[in-house]
């Protein structure tokens, strides 16, 4: 396990090994969405696309939600410098809120992209988060 953490370590903070699923910018109105996830239910892709939307709305920049090489999920927000309108306290408040709000549905798509894109077995993962929650 502690070979891991020092694993996942190594790759933190570059954001080169990040998988972006999507993201909304409040400064040109857009949303993006990443095609390699196309084979999402579409009520998750809804989903993504309301909480990105939403959270623009309510604090402003750029917010994404994207992967670690590991299949972790990891919100950003970002805004341009000058932008008096952003809302740095609601913005972490609102992430913090996402997170617990929305934590089944994140947890089953992590197990998602582990499973696609990593190849990882499901009955283990499902396994792992079974263990953290009991």
């Amino acid at each position: 396990m502690e070979e891991k953490m020092n694993h996942e370590e190594e790759f933190a903070g570059q954001d080169k090994y990040r998988i972006i699923i999507c993201g909304a910018n409040s400064y040109d109105k857009k949303y993006y969405f990443n095609k390699k996830f196309d084979k999402l239910p579409e009520n998750i892709k809804e989903e993504l696309h309301i909480i990105c939307v939403l959270y623009t709305e309510e604090v402003g920049g750029i917010f994404t939600i994207a992967f670690t090489p590991f299949g972790h999920i990891e919100f950003d927000t970002q805004h341009e410098e000058g932008d008096l309108l952003y809302d740095e306290i609601g913005a972490r408040l609102l992430i913090k809120e996402i997170r617990r709000k929305k934590k089944d549905m994140l947890d089953a798509l992590s197990i998602y992209f582990r499973v696609t894109f990593l190849h990882q077995n499901p009955a283990d993962l499902i396994e792992d988060y079974e263990d953290e929650e009991g």
